[in-house]
């Protein structure tokens, strides 16, 4: 599947219109989709009122059972109690959710008669929050909605509440959900699963583990990067992606090294919150193909698959889109001067392997349990992935392969 940029034809409806449209009859024009944000410590515990607000009689509450365990659920249970409202928590959902679990919830939703859904988590419950919302309003199985623009009709009302810094899925018209029965990933790209109210509060990251700080930092990383240079790309989501990208340079380490700080924590939320308005309407590249690929066959957390490929595909991409990755090495305060052609790119990707190396991600393929004879059908997954529309620069086969064999041992 692949995402078509498409280019509307301007009609003139006066004379002088007509006039001036001679030259520019064929516009590129570009939505730009958000969800209602209210961010800022304590939106946690607006949960309730936003769902009375919504008309909801009974809340089907998505989350996993470490953020269950962290006592964030336990917040959104409460401020739905002291408003009235009914609930139903649903915490099956595992890292990199899978169709069956979607399916099995909304066997559950439809059963208990919810009528809105909240999602209380990182990426994975909030993917499966979306996909759950897809087939409360859709008939068949989740992964028949694979694609663009392939989902019909609308879900019940989305509130999500993100506990990472990194996946913003929140504010997203992205979906991944995993097929197990081909064990790829697959993309679900459209308004509807675009969540109706995001409250983002940077202290639910508090509780996030070292590790976890570290991939979901580097997957906002990877969304900045990616939507910078994307050919969608447009000013919204260039000043957007570039804040993010030097915020999450100046405060990941740090927010890796002092978890208990709200000042890093409360940058890198912010930082995730603006990546994820830039990747959400300019849509991602090559790293976010290979990712989906590789987290759909070993599991490996989604974070840490970009934060493996990211420098790699950058000295690919660079020479394709050098005025931008330039730009964007300024505001990593990457030194480019007396270098030239390639040497540029190869300087922002090692600064970005360096970042990555300090934050521990330092494993190879090979560590995981990957085979060599398992790249080909990797590369065959990412080829296909609708993110690679919108990569800068074309990549065949051969290349997929080459950059998986940079990250193999």
């Amino acid at each position: 599947m692949r995402i078509e940029l498409k280019q509307y034809e301007v009609v003139s409806f006066t004379r002088d219109r007509k006039k001036l449209m001679n030259n520019t009859s064929l516009l590129n024009l570009r939505k730009f989709l958000v969800p209602e944000i209210v961010y800022g410590q304590g939106s946690i515990n607006l949960s309730g009122r936003h769902a009375e607000n919504l008309g909801a009689s009974k809340a089907f509450i998505v989350t996993d059972p470490g953020v269950r365990k962290s006592g964030w659920t336990t917040v959104v249970e409460k401020s739905l109690k002291t408003y009235g409202i009914n609930y139903t928590t649903f915490d099956c959902v595992s890292e990199n959710p899978k169709d069956h679990e979607v399916m099995s919830g909304v066997e559950i939703c439809k059963r208990k008669g919810c009528d809105l859904i909240i999602s209380v988590g990182g990426g994975s419950p909030m993917d499966c929050a979306k996909g759950i919302g897809v087939m409360m309003g859709n008939p068949g199985d989740i992964r028949d909605y694979e694609g663009v623009d392939m989902i019909p009709n609308p879900g019940p009302p989305l509130i999500f509440i993100p506990t990472t810094a990194g996946s913003s899925a929140d504010v997203s018209q992205f979906a991944i959900i995993t097929d197990t029965s081909k064990e790829v990933k697959i993309a679900l790209i459209s308004k509807m699963v675009i969540p109706d109210i995001a409250l983002i509060d940077p202290e639910t990251t508090i509780t996030m583990p070292s590790r976890l700080t570290a991939a979901t930092g580097m997957d906002a990383l990877c969304h900045a990067c990616e939507a910078y240079v994307s050919n969608a790309a447009s000013a919204l989501t260039d000043m957007a992606a570039l804040s993010s990208a030097e915020i999450i340079f100046d405060n990941l380490y740090r927010a890796f090294k002092e978890p208990d700080n709200i000042i890093y924590r409360d940058k890198m939320m912010t930082a995730s919150l603006m990546a994820g308005l830039a990747f959400s309407n300019a849509s991602l590249g090559l790293v976010h193909g290979m990712a989906h690929s590789l987290g759909g066959a070993i599991g490996l957390a989604h974070g840490e698959c970009n934060a493996l490929l990211l420098e790699h595909v950058v000295r690919f991409n660079y020479l394709a889109a050098a005025e931008k990755y330039d730009r964007l090495a300024r505001a990593l305060h990457i030194d480019l001067a007396g270098m030239t052609g390639q040497e540029k790119g190869d300087a922002i990707a090692l600064k970005i392997g360096g970042l990555r190396e300090r934050l521990s991600i330092n494993r190879k393929l090979v560590d995981y349990g990957i085979k060599r004879s398992d790249v080909d059908m990797l590369s065959e997954f990412a080829l296909n992935d609708p993110c690679l529309a919108t990569n800068p620069k074309a990549a065949d086969l051969e290349d997929i392969r080459d950059i998986y064999f940079q990250v193999y041992e």
